[in-house]
């Protein structure tokens, strides 16, 4: 016999023969769980039959033994466009289930919101998994459906501090993100010779005759080949010298035994999945589900099929395999095809259907290509990487120049928008185009592709097509679409007047035509314009009647807002936003740039780092250039050039990866705010050169807050010209927005660089001082009172102090040091303030507020979402913090966070035994 791994452990008892190292570790990582209340993720990998199920099942029972509540699941092979099928296999059944049904109900109410899905589903299981450990365990997760892999993707690493055990058994690696709990991978090979012995004696009661020894090479160390192999010899009380007739292949001849109308009835089955209805089954053989009671007897009795009270399961997937791949590959297609239609006929959803048809439909089947879009189109709003495969998949099945091919292929290029795919989308676009369809079909796909252009930032191409689009079409509703994409288009140009013309004609249009998507996009159009133009009313304006048409847009009304410095107004909006918001990651960028602009530091950190990471769940990471330009200027302003760096390497990559003509200017600020910083004055404003290129340096959004620092870049170059042109920029947007106190005050403190004049800078700072944003009131404090200090005015130090305090306050240390060096010089009593001392990186003296307020609440006992109920802030976000807490705390639960957390309240001070800083710890509402 082949030598093959060997093992000195004790071999376990029948049925785990030879896994006895792989037990031992799932039985170490429950106890783990169970003991550190922390998460952890287990996958059980390997080739059908090999044993995974069966591990699978003792951790199970070794979970209960430990008190787990258990949620058991199994994903199925023609179920992967049930949304959330997988996890609901398991999170409905249990003892108690994991979760009650009219949850799971509310969920599935909500399936086109994966992202609000994912984090309410991750709020209920950890509420439930308060104080008590739980496994959640799926089989055959190489067959989960999107949703419920989007979920594993997601969930362990938001209930990463929760004691959840995730057990996932497959036959590949699922490769889950690594930003989750710890995940340990138990690949099975086959068994070793002695426990392939042992397995033979288990099943023929006594020694193993040499050659049944010989014959068990053959399973190559299977398990369940082998465990059929050896049954086929016990029944037919042979000895091994020749496979009995029965076993080719270990299955194979087990049906030869059958009576022909229980090997149709299995054959069929097996085209239905490893788990089928009786019912299902009967209408594809043309008979009554009672007149199938015989044959469904026998394949039982054969030990082929089970029945779990609901459906009919193959015993074991390689059996039903057996079965499959004896039927003639056209006799497959065509039971597929016929599945598909009978399943259709009995009122079931397009997605039980699709599954078949994509093994057996052909092209020009009409049928197929309308269930396939039907399915696209259902499944689009939560998974769009699913619906442009399948929108593809009925595009190839269509008549190339047929009306259905041009809808299919419409389809196709905005499912593939929405999935980011947008250089496909663009192909199959301009191959559809190709084939010169009808002009009224040529304006749809121009229409369609305009999306597509648009994120790749072609705004000439985008200009051309839609330009070229509007000469032919007839329909007005597309007209208006195709109009509204051309004022986008022309608000990346020069000629905003002619593009805010484009977008009020796009208006009128659409509300002619009564056409939705046609009324969105000019209005969002009008807003682009407006922020554009440095016209702050009129995209609040223009935003505020996108929000209250369309809440997905209710950021981008925030967002203005801010612009406008209607703090108070933006604040009040994103709390509107609910606990379902369409847009969670733009909903966090605006609530960043909202903190950003408070100086509250450490949550907009918080904030932007949450809205990263919301759009990587969804593999779409539009916005990171932009998030990362704030993340490295935060960190300037922490005096921390190392994260600004790294920020800085993660843009350069993104930018290469994902060329954006729209990301070029604040690319090169940040570049140019790094050079300065490092000394390189002259590459530094050649870099500020470079991100006018374009437009004019305040025309970019992102950076009219920074014109203050951009002249001052340019004075440390020498570069007198291109400092006073930057002034005359800020000077120019202020006199467009003269309600806004931080475009005034910018601008006055920006010309008071440029021209060294202080009577500019005083006049800069009682302007701030009306506004919302105190980090730029204190630049401009900062600079006035150096300024007084070269005349010796006695107003210095109280113009230096409100600096050093408001910088300190926001924790911007390395800002609040520099105005300390020149505080120093203007009172007498030198050591009479001390400097602001960066945070160390480890411990609780590491935490922000709003990182010790989190702490507190979570060691009190609160859920994530009560905590962020207490807090006003988003659950999002209160994750974020809580992720940030234990890094900083180098702890990996709650148990150990609570303990600290009642260290440090008796280590400190506090009157009445509170702790200082903080509240009393409240109770969590339920």
């Amino acid at each position: 016999m082949r030598a093959r791994e060997t093992t000195s452990a004790p071999l376990s008892r029948p049925g785990l023969r030879g896994r006895e190292a792989e037990l031992a570790r799932l039985r170490a990582l429950v106890g783990a769980v169970h003991d550190g209340d922390r998460g952890a993720v287990v996958l059980l990998l390997g080739e059908p039959g090999i044993g995974k199920t069966v591990l699978f099942d003792e951790t199970v029972s070794i979970a209960r033994d430990h008190g787990f509540v258990v949620s058991r699941g199994r994903a199925e092979e023609l179920h992967e466009l049930a949304p959330l099928a997988s996890l609901a296999s398991g999170l409905l059944h249990g003892d108690p289930p994991l979760l009650a049904a009219a949850d799971f109900a509310d969920l599935a109410g909500h399936h086109d919101q994966r992202i609000w899905l994912v984090e309410r589903l991750a709020q209920l299981i950890e509420e439930r998994s308060a104080g008590t450990p739980t496994l959640i365990a799926i089989d055959d997760v190489h067959w989960t459906d999107p949703l419920s892999r989007f979920a594993l993707d997601v969930m362990p690493a938001r209930l990463a501090t929760s004691p959840v055990l995730w057990l996932l058994a497959g036959r590949q690696d699922p490769r889950l993100r690594g930003d989750g709990p710890r995940t340990t991978r138990i690949p099975l090979r086959p068994l070793a010779d002695a426990a392939l012995a042992e397995l033979a004696r288990d099943v023929l009661g006594g020694a193993v005759p040499p050659k049944v020894t010989d014959l068990l090479e053959g399973s190559g160390g299977n398990p369940f080949l082998a465990a059929e192999m050896l049954t086929g010899i016990a029944a037919s009380d042979g000895d091994g010298t020749e496979p009995p007739e029965r076993l080719v292949l270990g299955v194979r001849g087990r049906l030869a035994a059958l009576r022909p109308g229980t090997l149709e009835f299995l054959r069929i089955g097996s085209v239905l999945g490893s788990a089928f209805s009786l019912a299902d089954a009967a209408a594809l053989c043309g008979r009554t589900a009672a007149g199938l009671i015989g044959e469904l007897d026998e394949a039982i009795a054969a030990g082929l099929l089970q029945d779990d009270g609901e459906r009919l399961v193959f015993r074991h997937d390689l059996l039903r395999q057996a079965v499959y791949a004896d039927l003639a590959p056209s006799a497959r297609r065509a039971l597929h095809r016929e599945a598909a239609s009978r399943l259709v006929a009995a009122g079931r959803a397009p997605a039980d259907a699709v599954p078949h048809l994509l093994k057996s439909a052909e092209r020009g089947d009409h049928e197929a290509v309308r269930l396939l879009g039907g399915a696209a189109a259902d499944v689009l709003p939560v998974m769009p990487e699913l619906a442009a495969d399948l929108s593809l998949r009925a595009l190839e099945l269509a008549p190339p120049h047929t009306p259905l091919a041009f809808r299919v292929g419409e389809q196709a290029v905005t499912a593939q928008t929405r999935a980011g795919r947008y250089t496909r989308a663009r192909e199959t676009a301009d191959a559809l185009l190709a084939r010169q369809p009808p002009l009224d079909v040529f304006a749809r796909l121009q229409s369609a592709l305009g999306d597509t252009l648009w994120h790749l930032d072609d705004v000439h191409e985008l200009s051309r097509r839609t330009t070229a689009a509007l000469a032919v079409v007839t329909d007005p509703a597309i007209a208006a679409r195709l109009t509204a994409r051309q004022a986008l288009a022309q608000s990346r140009g020069a000629d905003l007047a002619t593009a805010r013309n484009t977008g009020e004609r796009a208006l009128a249009a659409a509300e002619r035509a009564g056409d939705r998507e046609a009324r969105v996009l000019a209005l969002w159009g009008l807003g682009e314009i407006a922020l554009n133009a440095g016209d702050c009313a009129a995209a609040v304006e223009h935003h505020t009647a996108l929000s209250a048409f369309d809440a997905a847009f209710l950021p981008e009304e925030a967002v203005a807002r801010t612009h406008q410095d209607d703090f108070d107004s933006a604040r009040r909006l994103l709390r509107t936003a609910g606990d379902a918001p369409p847009r969670p990651a733009m909903l966090m960028w605006a609530q960043g740039n909202l903190n950003l602009g408070l100086g509250l530091l450490d949550d907009a950190e918080a904030d932007l780092v949450t809205a990263e990471r919301l759009e990587a769940d969804i593999g779409v990471p539009n916005n990171r250039v932009n998030i990362r330009v704030n993340l490295a200027l935060l960190a300037m302003l922490r005096g921390d050039r190392e994260a600004a760096g790294e920020h800085l390497d993660v843009v350069r990559a993104t930018v290469a990866d994902r060329p954006n003509n729209g990301n070029h200017a604040a690319h090169q600020y940040l570049e140019a705010v790094l050079a300065d910083a490092a000394g390189e004055h002259a590459a530094a404003a050649e870099r500020l050169r470079s991100a006018q290129r374009d437009h004019p340096f305040t025309r970019w959004r992102l950076l009219r807050t920074q014109c203050v620092e951009a002249v001052r870049i340019a004075l440390h170059a020498g570069d007198q010209a291109l400092a006073e042109d930057l002034a005359a920029q800020a000077a120019d947007h202020a006199s467009r927005n003269p309600a806004v106190p931080t475009a005034r005050g910018l601008a006055a403190h920006a010309a008071a660089l440029a021209h060294a004049d202080r009577g500019l800078l005083e006049r800069s700072v009682r302007i701030l001082t009306t506004g919302p944003r105190p980090l730029h009131l204190a630049a401009a404090s900062a600079d006035l009172g150096r300024a007084l200090l070269t005349t010796d005015d006695t107003t210095a130090a109280a113009a230096l102090t409100g600096a050093y305090e408001a910088y300190a306050r926001a924790g911007a240390g390395f800002a609040a040091d520099r105005v300390r060096t020149d505080l120093d010089r203007a009172v007498t009593r030198t050591g009479r303030r001390v400097a602001a001392r960066p945070r160390p990186g480890q411990g609780w003296k590491a935490l922000t507020a709003s990182e010790r307020k989190v702490a507190r609440l979570i060691a009190a006992g609160h859920t994530n979402r009560s905590a962020a109920a207490d807090l006003v802030v988003s659950p999002h976000t209160v994750n974020t913090h809580l992720a940030s807490v234990f890094r900083k705390l180098a702890i990996n639960s709650r148990v150990q966070l609570t303990r600290l957390v009642l260290a440090e309240a008796d280590t400190e001070t506090a009157p009445a035994g509170r702790v200082p800083g903080a509240g009393p710890i409240t109770a969590p509402r339920r």
